[in-house]
């Protein structure tokens, strides 16, 4: 991290391997969530845990607005590098380079407030700026080398993580309800998860004695169903390609359904 030369390398080359190990970066909040409420308060009131929630799908609502706009082949989900086949500056990212960072920070905020605690969120929006903050370094290297001038001119007026909301310009591309549900089912139902995990430790804490809140099991159980769906439609998709494939190999046309 600390070798020489820009300052922008090494925050690039810190972004590409937090860009590899994002999918477990929310298991940081477990153990933050769980030392903080370790005090003498009473648990949360369930009108809080609303309002938490209030937060959390509001930046839900805002990926799904940013992924149901953005064209085909922007901000593509790579697993291990940034990966993007047009660059995307309409919409939502004509107001701020990086969107779905805001909504993740948002998601990120709702579940830390479940902590009834005023030092846990400000915890973590300060560890989501510095995390995201080192992602986007990385991104942005790749967009500057794969669209060169036209990244340069967007990035020269549009900024980074506040939103100028005045710039907004409508995107060209109809809203994609199908692509949402397939890409945000999994969002919804992290949700869910997070909030009967963190409510039931935090309720077990205050309480001695282990306890689940009906109502959060019951919105972890609508939001997994969603999941379940659309993970088991992929997977016949994709087998059912795998056997158009094989066919192709074999010299076997496919059948007429």
């Amino acid at each position: 991290m600390w070798r020489l030369g820009r300052l922008t390398d090494d925050m690039a080359a810190a972004g590409d391997a937090l860009f590899r190990a994002r999918s477990y970066m929310p298991l940081v909040l477990v153990p933050l969530f769980v030392f903080s409420v370790f005090d003498d308060r009473a648990p949360t009131s369930f009108a809080w845990e609303l309002v938490c929630l209030v937060v959390a799908l509001s930046g839900l609502l805002l990926r799904a607005f940013v992924v149901g706009t953005a064209p085909r082949g922007a901000s593509t989900r790579g697993t291990t590098t940034p990966t993007a086949d047009s660059l995307s500056t309409l919409g939502a990212y004509s107001v701020v380079r990086h969107p779905l960072y805001i909504a993740n920070t948002l998601v990120a905020i709702g579940c830390a407030l479940l902590s009834g605690t005023w030092y846990l969120p400000l915890i973590v929006l300060l560890l989501s700026v510095l995390y995201h903050e080192r992602i986007a370094a990385r991104e942005e290297a790749f967009l500057e080398n794969t669209f060169g001038g036209r990244f340069r001119a967007w990035a020269g007026e549009v900024p980074a993580m506040v939103p100028a909301f005045t710039r907004y310009r409508p995107s060209d591309v109809p809203f994609q309800w199908q692509k949402v549900v397939v890409q945000e089912s999994h969002g919804l139902c992290a949700i869910g998860t997070a909030f009967l995990v963190l409510d039931t430790l935090e309720d077990s804490v205050r309480l001695g004695a282990f306890h689940v809140d009906r109502a959060w099991l019951a919105f972890f159980f609508a939001t997994l169903i969603p999941f379940l769906i659309v993970a088991s439609v992929k997977r016949v998709r994709a087998g059912r390609g795998a056997n158009a494939a094989e066919q192709e190999r074999a010299g076997v046309a496919p059948r007429e359904q």
